[in-house]
Formats: structure tokens, sequence, C-alpha cells
């Protein structure tokens, strides 16, 4: 049989993780990156029960749950610490699994390091894909029988094989992503005011990640350390002591966008995978799970008869549902009226403490393809 080769553009979670799936299927494989070197800062980022199995698909699970913390006591609450609604891990009884909190850059660090080496090529900008499975880049041209592009929400690829496509939107708000020196909570979660959220979880290594997000115009001012502890200082224990075990260079702040839904996930022989696809609000956590879930589906999919086009028709149906549920979600968490936020907080209140997890029941039920066997990494 013919080796088949693919072009993975993009060396984020989706495309280091769509590269060994492929490679574990036989497929020789490139990653086109157009930074230097891999670098990821600041940032946590919960890996729920379908993107663990996905990760064990990929033979990493154990490997990432050594650096993971498994999610315990959290729940929602208003600015003042009453609970809207409440999950203890240990309780939840949930039978998909219980999410983990990492950060994001020992996720990444896991899927370079289990990558043979040549397979990665960094310093490397990608110009145009060509249907026909062709990659111009600042090194010259890659052919390949499997383009991936895997180059996030301003992805190249999608740019010049999807024209027509709209650009991403703007969602109404921005955020800050912080990490905190160490600090002994026992408990994470959000807590939703009018136009306001924030949001924390502890890490393995005592460091707590934490987010605010913030109703606002679109490119307005960086809001730093001080604006945070101005907005949320005075809000509920522990986030006054978080905000004040922070430091002003942990301060990440970018506007929330988002991708409108796109009628098809693949041309001619490129196929797209993660937020190149579908770049979604960060609200359910699911940004990094769906990438990796489309990773194990397009691997297993690829080699067939059609296969992209089965591809297209699972992962597109998917992941355009878990978006629109992110969005409502993010809607609703940033409403100011107090009228609609009294009621929100009420109904919220009302309901079971399971309501939340029993929503989530569709995204937490995937399951990976059946493996064909495993590559020794």
């Amino acid at each position: 049989m013919t080796e088949r080769k693919a072009t993975v553009v993009g060396a984020g979670i989706g495309g280091l993780a769509t590269a060994l799936a492929l490679l574990d299927r036989g497929w020789r494989v490139e990653v086109l990156e157009r930074a230097p070197r891999l670098t990821e800062v600041g940032a946590g980022l919960s890996l729920w029960p379908n993107a663990l199995r996905a990760l064990t698909a990929l033979g990493l699970d154990e490997r990432i749950r050594a650096q993971a913390l498994p999610e315990s006591r959290t729940g929602l609450r208003t600015r003042d610490g009453r609970w809207l609604s409440r999950m203890d891990g240990a309780a939840r009884r949930n039978p998909h699994g219980t999410a983990v909190m990492i950060h994001r850059a020992a996720l990444l660090d896991t899927l370079a390091a289990a990558l043979p080496a040549g397979v990665l090529r960094t310093g490397v900008e990608v110009c145009r894909a060509g249907p026909d499975g062709r990659v111009l880049h600042s090194e010259g041209t890659s052919t390949a029988d499997l383009v991936v592009g895997a180059d996030g929400i301003g992805s190249v690829v999608r740019r010049t094989l999807w024209p027509e496509a709209p650009g991403p939107r703007y969602a109404g708000y921005t955020t800050c992503r912080m990490l905190t020196r160490p600090v002994d909570v026992d408990e994470g979660g959000e807590s939703w005011g009018r136009g306001e959220r924030f949001g924390y979880a502890s890490l393995h290594d005592g460091r707590v990640y934490c987010f605010a997000t913030v109703t606002a115009p679109r490119n307005g001012p960086r809001i730093g350390l001080d604006e945070l502890r101005r907005r949320f200082g005075h809000w509920h224990d522990p986030i006054p002591a978080l905000l004040e075990a922070t430091d002003e260079d942990a301060v990440l702040h970018h506007d929330i966008h988002e991708l409108p839904p796109l009628r098809s996930y693949v041309r001619g022989r490129v196929a797209l995978v993660g937020d190149a696809a579908h770049a979604m609000t960060p609200n359910l956590g699911q940004g990094a799970c769906q990438a990796l879930e489309d990773a194990v589906v397009l691997a297993d999919c690829a080699a067939a008869r059609d296969g992209l086009l089965v591809y297209d028709m699972q992962r597109r149906s998917r992941t355009q549902l878990v978006a629109r549920r992110s969005r409502r979600v993010g809607r609703m968490a940033q409403w100011s009226s107090r009228t609609a936020v009294a009621l929100r907080d009420r109904v919220l209140r009302a309901a079971p403490d399971d309501a939340f997890q029993n929503s989530l029941e569709p995204i937490m039920a995937w399951y990976p393809p059946p493996h064909r066997g495993r590559r020794a990494l």
C-alpha cells in the first residue's frame, strides 16, 4: 500500500492531536507551525470526559491525568456568594466520569513530546492551501493526500479555501485570564453579576487559574489588574485573595470571538479541525475538547472512500450544536438588566443541582470510534 501523507497546518491542540492520530494509523505527517517555538502562558483549561476519552484513544490519558487535578466541589454563585447551583464532584454520580483541570501548556507539551522527531516544523508560515493537497509556505510547497487546517480562528487555510465564509464575530464581551501564585482553595466555580463574571479553578501545582468576563465594546481599553480589583475585589471570598495573589504581568486580556457556522468543514483534500472550523465561546469549556474529538474522528475517517465527507457529517452537526449552546449560556451569563438578572438567578436557584450536568449529557456522552491498534509512543 502506498504510504499516505498528511500536512497539518498549525501546532495547537487540534493540530498536534490530529498529527498523533494520523501517525497512529500509518500516515506520514508533517506539522507546519509559523511560530519559532511552541509557547503557551497564563491559561488553564478543563478537559471533560469526552476529551479524556479522545486522549485515551491517543494513548495519552495517563500522562495527562498525572499533570491534572480532578474537579471537585464547584458550582455557580452570585457576586455575594449565594449559591445558584452547586455540584460536588464526589456526589455527581456522573456515569461519564469527572472533568480535570490542566494548564494549557502542559497539554500542548505532552502532545508535542509524543511526536516523533522531524514531524513538527516550526518557523514555517503557510501562505495558502489548495483543494488538491498543495500547501504554499515560506519554505516552499508541500503536497499531501490530506491537508488539515488546524490554524485557529484566523485560519489561513479557511480564508483561502472558504473565501465566501464570514469571518470571526465579536461575542459582545471581553475576558481576562490569569494564573495566581499558589493559593489554598478547596472549591472552584463561577460567580455571575450584572454583565460581569468571575471564575476560578485550582491546578495541579497549587496555582489557581482565574478568568474574568466583562460586557464591553470590541477593541476597548486593556483591562489590567487594577481594573479587575476595582470590579471584583469586593466580590465573595476567595476572589479578593485570588486577585491579591496575581501579578500584573500574569493578566492576559482579549476579546471573545466565535465563528459563524460553516456549510462544510471539507474542500477537496482539505479538512478543518478545532477553532479553524468551529471557534466557539468558552462558556462550556468545550473548545479544546471538541478539537480533540475532531482529531480522533478525522484520523479514523480520512483513509476511507468519501471519508472526509463522513468526517464533515459527523463533526459539523455536533460541534455546531455545542457552539450554539455555549453562545446561549454566554448571553444569559452576561445579562446586565437588573430585572433580567433577578429572574435568571431565581430560575437557576430553583432548578435541581444536577440540572446543568444533565444538560451536558449529550456532550459528555461522546465516545471515539473503535481503535484498531496503536503505535508505540
